[in-house]
């Protein structure tokens, strides 16, 4: 029997706990640390009422705020655009309100058990998502150099695709003790989780993805490495991930972050909007009833932060784009990192240098999507020759990429993602509208399936979206290069303020980018509740001795910290 390092729950002998994206980093409960009866902390009563700015509406922000509220705290949440941040569903002119597209996060998998604490809690439903080769998926075409495979199994492509499968599973087993760590990971078994990752951080954080391919002997040949990056595995092609460290996969890989994905019925905005809405039934100071709409004037947040500067006291003073000015004791900045260094006006006194510096060389990824509504889903039909799905997922290298198919039943309109890219695939799309990227879209499929009538089947405009081009993101979510663990080190670690100048301490960071797993929702909520340990130890509160925090727990499991020399 293996205890968490929380000690909150522990697992019966000989039942295999699931998989969490536990780690490896900081292996910290987190689902525990919210499931358990003594809640996440108290504060003194003197501080019940005091307000803490919360800048950014994301998910991030809104679970910060969230939790603080229980506590006796008044959030303010500013936000520049909508709330939801990279949460983002949206509809189609002309077409019913059921009808969405996810522009910003779309798939979770099951081992981000401390986001699923808060899906349930709003009670949301979810549902598994149409990956390449899933279970939910009825047929995927893979499109390379211009011949297509279609496949309702791994098993139906060609041998070479499997010899590529098999390649990665050798490729992760021999460079990365890939059985071990997930072994160690789905047991919670914290010291073997340091044991192999403080080697592997030791070994890896100069090392491209790239690179740890052409290192094993598994992808010796270059035709089994450009079908990886341009089919891959999980969610599909990974060939855009190549540049980045290769830390970044193995996080993803271990945790089983791109297996099993679910998406939220109804659209993942949703989880934020009724966050933003419920009635905490335990909830300290404030009356039964009380909502963080309710806590903001009219429901609605405070508009951008343009200035974020220290005043005497140490206190964090913040400025918004009504130019209300605002003092507060603390505040947690959960906005992208870049914001800090173009839109919001910033003394260097916020942070230490070397936070300045990580956050400078913080590394965001480009992505694009462009999703149109259909009459319904007209790829469950047959063709009367050869009996397949007349369409299906679809990974291919020309321009579209990736193309999903979404649908809620037989005889309702439906959905196509018709296009999910990231990186220099994404900016071949900048200059496009979405019109232009429609065509050039239908095209690049026309080319895969000639006797198919897509655009017959469109009935109302294209959406779409490039997150490099969004000013309130200028890109979709962090990858840190080779040799920057250092960097997102000391911005995990920053709610440990006990360790900064008392000049230097008060606001804390959150969001996915500060986490050890950006991209992922389940990031947002770690870094969330890690801030919220922070505002509750600054101003002199107190975790439950049988439910200890982050911070508690933090000289046990501190990520493994490299020399500077």
């Amino acid at each position: 029997m293996t205890s968490t390092v929380s000690g909150a729950v522990e697992h019966a002998v000989g039942q295999q706990p699931p998989i969490t994206m536990f780690g490896p980093d900081f292996p910290y409960a987190y689902d525990d640390y919210l499931a358990h009866p003594a809640g996440l902390g108290q504060l003194p009563a003197t501080e019940h009422g005091t307000e803490v700015a919360v800048v950014g509406g994301g998910l991030s922000g809104i679970v910060a705020a969230y939790e603080l509220m229980k506590m006796g705290l008044r959030p303010v949440v500013y936000e520049a655009d909508r709330l939801g941040g990279r949460l983002r569903t949206v509809g189609f002119d002309g077409c019913a309100p059921s009808l969405t597209a996810e522009l910003g996060a779309m798939r979770f998998p099951p081992s981000s058990t401390a986001l699923q604490h808060y899906i349930d809690l709003v009670g949301l439903e979810t549902r598994p998502f149409p990956n390449p080769l899933a279970e939910a998926t009825p047929s995927t075409v893979v499109d390379l150099k211009g011949e297509s495979h279609y496949a309702e199994t791994i098993d139906d492509l060609p041998q070479v695709y499997r010899d590529v499968a098999d390649a990665w599973q050798r490729c992760l087993e021999e460079g990365a003790d890939f059985s071990a760590m997930n072994r160690a990971l789905r047991e919670r078994d914290v010291p073997r989780i340091r044991e192999i990752w403080a080697r592997l951080v030791a070994e890896l954080d100069n090392q491209t993805f790239y690179g740890f391919l052409c290192d094993s002997e598994a992808f010796r040949s270059f035709r089994h490495r450009e079908i990886f990056g341009q089919v891959g595995f999980g969610t599909g092609g990974w060939d855009t991930d190549f540049p980045n460290s290769v830390l970044e996969i193995l996080r993803v890989v271990c945790t089983e972050a791109d297996d099993h994905h679910r998406g939220i019925v109804g659209g993942s905005q949703l989880l934020p909007l009724r966050l933003w809405e419920r009635e905490p039934d335990k909830i300290v100071h404030w009356s039964r009833g009380t909502s963080l709409a309710a806590l903001h004037e009219n429901g609605e947040p405070r508009p951008a932060v343009t200035r974020l500067h220290r005043t005497a006291g140490n206190r964090i003073t913040v400025t918004d784009a009504h130019g209300d000015i605002r003092t507060y004791r603390a505040a947690v900045f959960t906005a992208q990192s870049w914001m800090l260094l173009s839109k919001i006006a910033c003394d260097d006194a916020l942070f230490p240098i070397d936070h300045w510096t990580a956050i400078e060389r913080t590394h965001y990824m480009e992505s694009s999507k462009l999703f149109v509504p259909v009459d319904r889903p007209f790829w469950r039909d047959k063709d009367a020759v050869t009996g397949r799905d007349v369409l299906s997922m679809t990974l291919t290298d020309r321009m579209t990429r990736g193309t999903y198919l979404l649908d809620d039943g037989p005889d309702r309109p439906a959905v196509i993602c018709l296009s999910y890219t990231w990186c220099d695939d994404s900016l071949k799309w900048l200059p496009l509208s979405a019109q232009e990227r429609m065509e050039v879209m239908l095209k690049s499929l026309g080319e895969i399936y000639p006797n198919v009538d897509i655009r017959g089947h469109i009935i109302g405009n294209p959406v779409t979206v490039s997150w490099e081009n969004e000013p309130y993101f200028m890109g979709a979510f962090k990858a840190n290069l080779p040799g920057h663990y250092r960097y997102q080190r000391r911005l995990f670690t920053h709610f440990m303020q006990d360790r900064l100048p008392a000049d230097k301490r008060g606001i804390f960071l959150a969001g996915d980018d500060i986490s050890w797993t950006a991209g992922w929702a389940e990031g947002a909520v770690q870094t969330a509740l890690n801030a919220v340990w922070g505002v509750l130890h600054h101003l002199g509160g107190a975790t439950d001795p049988t439910n200890p925090g982050p911070g508690d727990v933090y000289d046990e499991i501190a990520p493994v910290e490299l020399p500077e020399d």
